[in-house]
């Protein structure tokens, strides 16, 4: 259960986030969503894939952290052991919310801070500060609120990444197999990757297009990145 509201400084002046990393504060994520612009710093711990929810039909880039449910093989003794956490694991327990307004009669919509107060990590006595004693944003949440536009705006640039894959017919489906030294086996369905095949045969327009939106690097970085399987499948086998 989640119990989303707008933060503000009167109702939460009180309210403390805890920043560690473990499987009971909700970091046991076998994947999470990232976008272009991220792609660099997560590519180089993470193999990036892009997930189709079944519910939503939403295409998603999503770096990936195990091979099932609930398993994320980078938490080890409550430590995320990479330096690394992509900014929608970051940025728990908020969420960017809208808020209408009406400024001189003219009504819009404003982004604003909104925290899931039924998130583990909302405390009173633990964490970092929300407000200031004597009112104001900590600097904690300073730099939320920024990461908060930052992961907004990569959100809303990947549906024009998506759609640019699939006017180029870019998007592969891939079922990844994978069998532990152990025997055990793990089928992963409902990821896509980049086709190679019509991307060695694209045009310099195309080529061009797609390095002018940033998404040419993007998708070189998402495939090499996919070498990292391995890495997930060597902790797998460590356990």
């Amino acid at each position: 259960m989640t119990q989303h509201v707008l933060l503000n400084s009167v109702e939460h002046a009180t309210l403390k986030v805890k920043t560690d990393r473990s499987a009971e504060l909700g970091d046991n994520l076998w994947f999470a969503p990232t976008f272009p612009l991220e792609f660099r710093s997560a590519a180089a711990f993470f193999p990036l894939f892009i997930h189709k929810d079944l519910q939503s039909g939403q295409l998603l880039p999503v770096a990936m952290f195990g091979f099932s449910h609930g398993e994320n093989l980078f938490l080890r003794h409550n430590r995320w052991h990479e330096v690394y956490h992509p900014l929608s694991v970051r940025r728990q327990p908020f969420l960017i919310g809208l808020q209408r307004v009406v400024d001189d009669g003219i009504e819009q919509w404003v982004r604003v801070i909104h925290i899931d107060l039924a998130s583990p990590r909302v405390s009173q006595d633990d964490g970092e500060a929300l407000f200031l004693p004597m009112g104001g944003q900590s600097p904690f949440l300073t730099d939320m609120a920024g990461m908060l536009e930052t992961l907004h705006l990569g959100m809303e640039d990947n549906q024009r990444f998506i759609s640019a894959l699939e006017r180029f017919g870019l998007l592969e489906s891939v079922t990844l197999d994978i069998k532990l030294k152990n025997g055990a086996a793990h089928q992963l369905v409902g990821f896509y990757t980049i086709a190679e095949e019509p991307l060695a045969q694209l045009g310099a327009e195309a080529l061009s297009e797609l390095h002018q939106q940033g998404y040419l690097q993007a998708i070189y970085l998402m495939l090499a990145s996919q070498s990292r399987v391995r890495n997930l499948l060597d902790l797998k086998n460590a356990e």
